[in-house]
């Protein structure tokens, strides 16, 4: 047995510090409060100490640490989008994340696998290209391949595939995935070493706002004076603008996902089927990770359905046939706060003092440190940050769309 081990079990006192304070009370004033300790808000609390010493912020969130979308993702990183605004963004997130472990002194299982979005389709074969070259034009490596290829780096894929051959893919050579909640943890460690508060179980009822300008927050465990306000709750993003009397163009809906029983390593590529809107990895405990498209339909719920893992588990066969006998362990669901281009929607608002961090839909882990690192500037300077200009709120109404749909809707 080793010697920490022993030292944990014959211990009557916990003998590491914990991961970070408990706080009895909320102070009376904060340089910003956040609303959500998921990734994107720890991820910019941190970034707010580290970078521009405000330390004096607190990050509220009505359950506990990462028990939003932070959870309940699948884990995947990568920059192989279709605008050049998103290659960016997610270029620079992607650069993050591989320092990360570093950077915050925490293991975070960082992988990289490489990333295969199929096609089945000419269309979506001309996509694909598409994306290879916008990618290779702003450095990213992603190139087109064909099916001998293909089946060389992953010989287990059945290119027949039931009915809908494959024909190409996008492949991306970067792709990685990360253990999420360790993003969390790790975050949050990182923001409370600067004197950062987190404030679980702690649900804010209000915002102050007067003559256009943000000067509070209430939260079932009192009044907090504060003129900076970061909101950072995906799905629920719609219920914190309704409190500072904010319209917004998002939608809310479900996406699923589940795990299998562990296996042996057999899948180390992430794979991702444009045609039949599925994706599948193996985490490193075995499991294999899945997805679909999101639930064609508006609703406010985490639960998830018969129907997904039935569909799921018939379109995963026509990949991999052989697994028709391995058991899923467990399913579930996140709520996708969905923009009309597929883009996200971040930073400053109509209201002063309040941003954004939301429009999230399907790619939000993959731009955790991004977002914090962006957001952050944005709070510190009170003006967006240049990465995160073409997500601004008022593109709607400029009718300056970033239309990623292409790399979105189920790229993961």
């Amino acid at each position: 047995m080793p010697l920490r081990l022993l030292r944990f079990g014959l211990s009557s006192h916990y003998p590491e510090p914990r991961m970070f304070r408990q706080h009895d009370r909320l102070a009376e004033s904060y340089d910003a409060v956040i609303i959500g300790a998921g990734g994107h808000g720890l991820a910019a609390a941190y970034y707010l100490a580290r970078d521009y010493g405000l330390t004096r912020v607190a990050v509220l969130d009505k359950g506990y640490l990462g028990g939003g979308n932070t959870g309940r993702n699948t884990a995947i990183v990568r920059a192989n989008y279709l605008t050049p605004e998103g290659v960016r963004f997610y270029q620079e997130s992607l650069r993050l994340f591989r320092e990360l472990s570093q950077e915050l002194d925490y293991n975070l299982f960082y992988s990289e696998r490489g990333h295969f979005t199929l096609a089945h389709t000419d269309a979506t074969l001309r996509t694909m290209r598409w994306r290879a070259e916008v990618n290779k034009h702003l450095g990213v490596d992603s190139r087109l391949i064909d099916p001998d290829e293909i089946q060389r780096i992953c010989p287990y894929l059945d290119l027949e595939c039931g009915h809908t051959p494959i024909v190409g893919a996008l492949y991306h050579p970067p792709g990685a995935i990360v253990r999420h909640d360790a993003v969390a943890w790790a975050y949050a460690r990182g923001a409370d070493r600067r004197g950062v508060e987190i404030h679980q179980k702690t649900a804010v009822t209000g915002i102050d706002v007067r003559d256009g300008q943000v000067v509070g927050v209430s939260t079932d465990r009192g009044y907090i004076r504060t003129r900076r306000v970061l909101s950072a709750v995906a799905g629920y993003t719609p219920r914190i603008t309704r409190l500072v009397g904010l319209r917004t163009p998002l939608v809310i809906q479900p996406l699923q996902a589940c795990v299998t029983e562990p296996l042996k390593p057999w899948l180390d590529p992430i794979v991702v089927s444009a045609n039949l809107h599925l994706y599948v990895s193996q985490s490193s405990r075995g499991e294999l990770v899945m997805g679909a498209s999101l639930d064609p339909y508006e609703l406010h719920s985490e639960r998830s359905t018969l129907d997904f893992v039935e569909g799921l588990a018939g379109h995963l066969l026509d990949l991999f046939p052989f697994l028709s006998e391995v058991k899923v362990n467990r399913q579930w669901a996140g709520m996708s706060d969905m923009t009309p281009d597929f883009s996200p929607l971040m930073g400053k608002t109509p209201v002063r003092g309040f941003y954004l961090d939301s429009g999230w839909g399907t790619w939000g882990f993959k731009a955790t440190p991004v977002c914090g690192a962006t957001m952050a500037y944005t709070l510190a300077h009170d003006e967006d940050h240049e990465l995160i200009r073409p997500f601004r709120l008022s593109r709607f109404a400029e009718y300056e769309l970033v239309g990623e749909k292409g790399a979105a809707s189920v790229g993961h």
